[in-house]
């Protein structure tokens, strides 16, 4: 029974590795007091050689843009045991961005509010209808896609439209966002993972779930798009 356990730990750990290795996490890291800049992370271990590896984020929300130096990446060559998921690497990385985090005036207590998940396991839909019960308003996403190539010889493109329906039923705006045209190599589909409205409720956060193509496989990897919300009606 122990040899029979011991087999059973060895094999969940190394099915551990293997994930950790193709699938980063997601970190809401927060946004600025003002709500104008948001800040994320995606980290994991490398699955070729076990480093934990870390990419940070800070993204200017009304231009859905990168700030000037808002995206560091770093790889740490100190192999990880197996079942390690690397938040060792944020750690180390989020003391090197202090200077940066203070400079766009990040708080991490200000995450914004979520008002859509996909859950894990639920089939990803090209639109998505929702209510945000605080506010009322009724939103429809839909996530407009195209592939080109095939295999590990593949490229994809998206944009997302949003549109925005008051509590009484009126039209608010429609917003085309993100760049429908830019094809990103190595990307088989993309998903939207969450929706997160700013703290000050004029901004929302579309997080996008990359589904990439290598020569081992399929890896899992995070992206933003953002939007400044117009409040007043047409």
């Amino acid at each position: 029974m122990i040899k029979r356990c011991l087999i059973a730990g060895i094999f969940f750990l190394f099915i551990g590795r293997i994930f950790a290795g193709d699938i980063a996490s997601f970190v809401n890291l927060g946004f600025s007091d003002d709500s104008r800049y948001f800040m994320f992370a995606q980290y994991g271990v490398e699955e070729e050689n076990s480093y934990p590896y870390v990419d940070t984020f800070i993204v200017d929300v009304w231009s859905n843009q990168f700030v000037s130096g808002g995206v560091l990446n770093r790889v740490y060559k100190v192999s990880v045991q197996p079942g390690y998921q690397g938040m060792g690497a944020l750690f180390t990385t989020l003391r090197e961005s202090y200077p940066l985090i203070s400079r766009y005036g990040i708080n991490h207590l200000k995450t914004g509010r979520m008002v859509y998940i996909l859950l894990d396991g639920d089939e990803p839909k090209a639109v998505l209808n929702f209510r945000d019960f605080i506010t009322g308003k009724n939103y429809t996403v839909t996530l407009v896609q195209s592939k080109f190539g095939s295999g590990t010889d593949v490229s994809a493109a998206f944009h997302i439209v949003l549109s925005v329906v008051d509590s009484m039923g009126n039209s608010l705006r429609t917003y085309n966002i993100g760049l429908p045209n830019y094809r990103r190599d190595g990307v088989k589909s993309y998903r939207i993972k969450k929706i997160i409205v700013s703290p000050d409720e004029k901004s929302m956060v579309f997080v996008v779930e990359k589904e990439m193509v290598d020569k081992k496989g399929i890896n899992i990897r995070y992206m933003v798009e953002t939007v400044k919300l117009k409040l007043n009606p047409l």
